[in-house]
């Protein structure tokens, strides 16, 4: 069974840095891509930054470019998200993915229970 545990949220100010991290078990980690998403209160769930299985491929969605580093450890089955230079608008329960396949594109089907994210200004 797919397992992932997403942990580090909490509160920040405004300008403020959090490290997310997820752990997962159950699959071969390294074949798959990775990804984070958000949801904001009264919004659609975000994919916010996503990870191919080698690490060569990144995306990012346009709000979190040049703030937001996606990282991963296929040793530790561990996927990152360091955050910085944090808005209020980044507010949101994040949640870690797996997807179906390696690439950046691939839908994912395993999902975290999430982890809340608050930014005051």
């Amino acid at each position: 069974q797919v397992q992932l545990v997403e942990s580090g949220g909490g509160l920040a100010q405004a300008g403020g840095s959090l490290r997310l991290s997820c752990v997962a078990s159950g699959r071969t980690f390294s074949n798959y891509a990775m990804a984070w998403f958000r949801q904001a209160p009264g919004k659609e769930r975000e994919r916010v930054a996503a990870i191919s299985w080698s690490g060569f491929s990144l995306y990012y969605t346009a709000s979190v470019k040049g703030r937001f580093t996606i990282s991963r450890d296929n040793a530790k089955n561990t996927v990152y998200l360091q955050m910085t230079s944090l808005k209020p608008e980044d507010t949101a329960v994040y949640y870690c993915a797996t997807g179906r396949a390696g690439g950046i594109d691939s839908s994912y089907d395993y999902w975290g229970q999430g982890t809340q994210v608050t930014v005051s200004s």
